[in-house]
């Protein structure tokens, strides 16, 4: 049997648990990820999600895993393969190092104990194998007479860290040589922070991700304008704006993004109030008047759906006061102490960023949230079925006397999330020259003054108790991403049966998670199972697909056309079975275009179905 083998043990046939293995001879292999299952791929095939925990693969010839990204879809399973007795090295890009032990840390709690000096060992043990390599550095993993293997890193731009992996192959006995290429996790061009991805210079074989393999993306500008105009809508409903997110990439994009709207807002009214007399001012939003919202306004696109060329299957109220305030004659209690801009309030969060109570499951408390950076290509933005009729607040500029931004509080409630935005800020010299710049401006992207993290259990349920009593306008950033544990749970079982609060998507719900049964039902008035109870949706669902940390299917052909020598084998995983046909035909297509020899592409596919929610009625 002829080597270079890849054996696919997760991420072949959904867009979960990536793990790929890579047999370079009968006795040396190197693992490529090793991450967990989610939504209903946890089930599959056997029906039983447990079962996808183990690690049912033999260790023997696997002398090393190398991490592409920290996202726990790929490096949730690590306590497992540790358990099962792996003792290799594991290789990762010099951010992923830093920023792996946190994720190990939370995935080992949920797993395996919370006892701290069992911890503690364990993550004695992930940081001794840990060898962080980087970029653009080749790494030798074999070298004898019969193979010569080395490894080289590439940034992917999919989140700080995020790497792409070059493996070259030398056999000196047959005289041959292979190039095979792992894409992990391939990011989208301007993505805040983040340096954008360039493709190798060559791959015999390439194993390409596929998320977004038959969508286009809309361009930052429109994403951000989209943002802006979605929750300008949503806080005319007077309430809570809630946005599940995943801990590590998506949160810390949210938060610059905010900053950058806050920072346009700030430096308008400052404008505005230079040029015009004070009687004109625009009142804050407690004084502004609703009524001129709906005033027409240039239409911004929309996501674009790509056409497979295969057949596939078919608010005026007032502003919630910020922690350290005490309003007159106000019935509304303040924020519950936390971290604003960068300050810890009275019960401040300790060095580790975990405290018993948050870290624990206490009473009804939700597990902590599990990060992942699976995404979906986003459902059409709707409005709750029957009160807003065919009315798309997205597709309208929105209106500067609205919302009051400057002083609208950005609560971040998870633990884990914040932990991760102390990391990004360590990790400057990662960020893009625009952030960096944005900094030596005197700009806190990651700690801005309405930013609260909420850290404590006692903390979490006073701000969730606060917000569902008065619907304070406030946007809430929670984990997890697909609503399957974390506090977002706690805040959407208060509020989802509240037509005055709204639920913004902005990331992929993977089927049979509670997210895909929220953004597939709530516009229809449906409901979901959360924890084994039922609540019927009654606040507004929107999504945006533009913030998207993976490629779309643009740039997925770039990275294979950009390369001066093309694959002649491509395997196109960590996709729906639609996405990768749809990507797999566009890239014979382009081979076609530019008369390159054929490509041999192989796509798999199996597709579950959600058990998580429901429609009323036929």
């Amino acid at each position: 049997m002829g080597y270079p083998q890849i054996e696919h043990h997760g991420a072949k046939d959904g867009v979960t648990g990536s793990c790929h293995q890579l047999d370079m001879n009968a006795t040396t292999s190197l693992l490529v990820d090793c991450g967990l299952f989610q939504g209903d791929d946890a089930s599959i095939p056997s029906g039983e999600g447990g079962s996808r925990l183990l690690i049912d693969f033999p260790l023997d010839t696997i002398k090393a895993l190398v991490v592409t990204h920290v996202h726990i879809d790929h490096v949730g399973r690590i306590p497992y393969l540790l358990a099962a007795g792996f003792e290799g090295p594991i290789l990762c890009s010099e951010a992923s190092a830093k920023l792996l032990p946190i994720v190990l840390e939370d995935a080992f709690k949920l797993s395996f104990s919370r006892d701290q000096q069992r911890i503690e060992r364990y993550i004695d043990i992930v940081e001794s194998r840990l060898v962080a390599l980087p970029y653009q550095h080749w790494f030798t993993l074999a070298d004898t007479d019969e193979l010569n293997a080395r490894i080289r890193l590439q940034r992917a731009g999919h989140i700080i860290g995020s790497a792409y992996v070059e493996i070259d192959l030398n056999y000196p006995q047959a005289g041959e040589s292979k190039r095979i290429v792992f894409s992990g996790d391939l990011g989208a061009p301007h993505a805040p922070f983040l340096m954008p991805p360039q493709p190798p210079e060559r791959a015999d074989i390439l194993v390409l991700e596929s998320t977004y393999g038959d969508r286009l993306h809309e361009d930052r500008q429109t994403r951000r304008q989209r943002l802006e105009a979605v929750i300008e809508q949503a806080l005319q409903d007077q309430g809570t704006v809630l946005i599940p997110a995943f801990s590590i990439g998506r949160t810390q994009e949210l938060l610059y993004e905010l900053e950058e709207i806050i920072h346009t807002r700030s430096v308008g009214a400052n404008s505005l109030a230079n040029v015009l007399p004070s009687e004109t001012v625009p009142a804050p939003v407690g004084a502004s008047s609703l009524s001129n919202s709906n005033t027409d306004r240039p239409p911004l696109p929309t996501e674009t759906r790509v056409t497979p060329i295969l057949p596939t299957e078919e608010r005026a109220a007032p502003i919630l006061p910020l922690p350290s305030e005490k309003r007159a004659n106000s019935d509304r209690l303040p924020l519950p102490s936390g971290e604003r801009a960068g300050v810890r309030g009275r019960e401040a969060m300790p060095e580790n960023g975990i405290t018993s109570e948050s870290a624990g499951v206490r009473g009804n408390e939700t597990s902590p949230a599990i990060s992942s950076d699976a995404e979906q290509p986003p459902l059409p933005l709707r409005e709750r079925a029957g009160e807003r009729g065919q009315k798309d607040a997205a597709n309208h500029l929105p209106d500067q006397t609205t919302t009051n931004w400057p002083e609208l509080p950005i609560i971040l409630d998870s633990p884990l999330a914040s932990r991760f935005t102390a990391a990004y800020r360590e990790l400057k010299p990662f960020w893009n020259q625009e952030a960096r710049d944005r900094v030596q401006s005197g700009r806190r992207p990651l700690s801005f003054e309405q930013l609260i993290t909420i850290d404590s259990h006692r903390d979490h349920q006073r701000i969730v108790n606060h917000l569902t009593q008065t619907a304070s306008p406030a946007i809430v950033i929670a984990g997890s991403g697909m609503c399957s544990g974390g506090r977002i749970v706690n805040y959407l079982k208060a509020m989802l049966g509240d037509k005055r609060h709204n639920v913004l998507f902005v990331g992929y719900q993977a089927k049979g998670t509670p997210g895909h049964a929220i953004q597939t039902y709530g516009p229809k008035g449906g409901y979901v199972n959360l924890d084994g109870e039922r609540f019927d949706i009654r606040a507004g669902i929107s999504s945006i697909g533009g913030y998207s940390a993976h490629a779309d299917q643009n740039g997925l052909v770039d990275f294979v056309t950009g390369m001066q020598q093309w694959p002649t084998e491509i395997r196109v995983v960590h996709g729906e079975k639609r996405a990768k046909q749809a990507l797999g035909a566009q890239l014979h297509a382009s081979y076609k275009q530019q008369n390159r020899p054929d490509v041999r592409i192989t796509t798999g596919g199996m597709e579950g179905m959600s058990e998580q929610g429901g429609s009323y009625g036929s």
